[in-house]
């Protein structure tokens, strides 16, 4: 491992790096000189051994110094802890992933959401990606309230016809499986079964005492093209409707408070970095095991990979979707109109998240890597910009990878 020290007009890119991904410290170098970077970090681990640990930058637009231990909330890159904590659940045998809802949550299997199963929670095909009724302030910081809501809720479509992003309430329908089946709120598991023994930082309710190592988000810079993007077309034209739910019925949401991040939404409010998220994925990128630990088996870990729902048009993002079981997989929209920053361009057997603004983290079993990349400035989109694909695909090469033009690096 070469120890990196590198300037750039942000200040310092400092940690370490494998010759191998001399490629990704480069490309990270250049997303602050060149793409408008603040403050961010990235991680990777090959064969379980980490060859990428570097950060740098600042905290805030001027202000002090991105730290070894600086973290940031990673939106939606939490979604891959909790679908994490469901598996190992299921692998337990404990949660049972082809079973009706109702066998856990009685109260959920209500006004059309009878049968209900379990995947569908975690595919985003059970059909509760927004809540009709006006949320109260604070809502998403209250888990009972959002479960309560939520049972209640009448299914925008049948549960399993179609799949829609659950962007914000997978945190409680994903969430609730973990806690009925083990008795844990999925911020706790998480901590007791996975970041804990793991020895990384990923906190699904951050303690007070890590307060002080936040890098607030920075909200992206203004765009004109995303005014008229699929995704706010649909909300202006139907506000009603599941993309507009999503979007404008977040209860006064603010994920730079203190109340975001104490909260365990298990779907937005994860809060990491780089080499947090990197050490996420590293058993399932090794087989469910790291270091003498057996996370989850090698059935459990292949069911986590494999394609659970595809469309056309996701009812909630408005573009083409794939995801397993709680993951994203790779997505190639690159040549959709009005669809700017909307893929996420994988190889076909890797799995993971990208979180809002532009964050990833993800596995890829074949080739034994784990990937993660946090940041403070959002960019703008809905998948990954420029920013995090060029790591990604800077990490690919440096594994032999040689195309992404069919889509998927091979």
């Amino acid at each position: 491992m070469n120890s990196i020290e590198r300037k750039t007009s942000r200040g310092t890119i400092s940690g370490t790096c494998d010759s191998k991904f001399a490629g990704v410290a480069d490309a990270f170098a250049e997303n602050f000189e060149k793409r408008g970077e603040i403050g961010a970090a990235v991680g990777i681990t090959l064969d379980g051994r980490t060859v990428v640990d570097l950060w740098g930058g600042q905290k805030a637009d001027g202000g002090p110094a991105w730290e070894r231990d600086t973290v940031c909330v990673v939106f939606s890159c939490t979604k891959g802890a909790s679908a994490f904590c469901a598996h190992m659940a299921a692998d337990r045998g404990l949660l049972d992933l082809d079973a009706k809802v109702a066998k856990y949550w009685p109260e959920f299997a209500s006004n059309g959401k009878e049968d209900a199963l379990v995947n569908m929670m975690l595919d985003h095909s059970v059909g509760v990606p927004g809540l009709r009724e006006q949320l109260k302030q604070g809502a998403y910081y209250d888990y009972d309230y959002m479960c309560a809501q939520l049972a209640a809720e009448t299914p925008f479509w049948k549960p399993g016809t179609r799949n829609g992003y659950h962007g914000v309430t997978a945190a409680w329908t994903v969430g609730e499986m973990v806690r009925r089946s083990t008795g844990k709120r999925m911020g706790k598991f998480l901590a007791d079964e996975i970041a804990g023994p793991l020895g990384i930082e990923f906190w699904m309710g951050l303690p007070q005492e890590h307060e002080s190592k936040v890098a607030l988000v920075i909200s992206p810079p203004p765009d004109a093209a995303m005014a008229t993007s699929r995704i706010a077309l649909a909300m202006m034209a139907d506000p009603t409707g599941p993309t507009g739910r999503f979007l404008l019925n977040g209860g006064g949401f603010d994920p730079n408070s203190r109340d975001a991040r104490a909260a365990e939404i298990g779907s937005a409010t994860g809060v990491s970095n780089g080499r947090g998220l990197a050490g996420l994925y590293a058993p399932l990128a090794n087989g469910g095991s790291l270091n003498g630990k057996r996370y989850v088996g090698a059935d459990t870990l292949t069911r986590m990979g494999q394609v659970s729902v595809a469309t056309h048009e996701d009812a909630t993002l408005q573009i083409p979707t794939r995801f397993s079981l709680g993951f994203m997989k790779s997505m190639d929209n690159r040549r959709l109109e009005n669809a700017a920053n909307s893929s996420a361009i994988l190889s076909e057997a890797a799995f993971g998240h990208v979180g809002a603004g532009g964050s990833i983290g993800f596995a890829d079993p074949p080739a034994r890597m784990s990937f993660g990349y946090a940041m403070n400035q959002m960019g703008q989109g809905i998948m990954l910009n420029d920013r995090g694909q060029s790591l990604v695909d800077a990490a690919y090469r440096a594994i032999g990878c040689t195309s992404d033009k069919g889509g998927v690096w091979v």
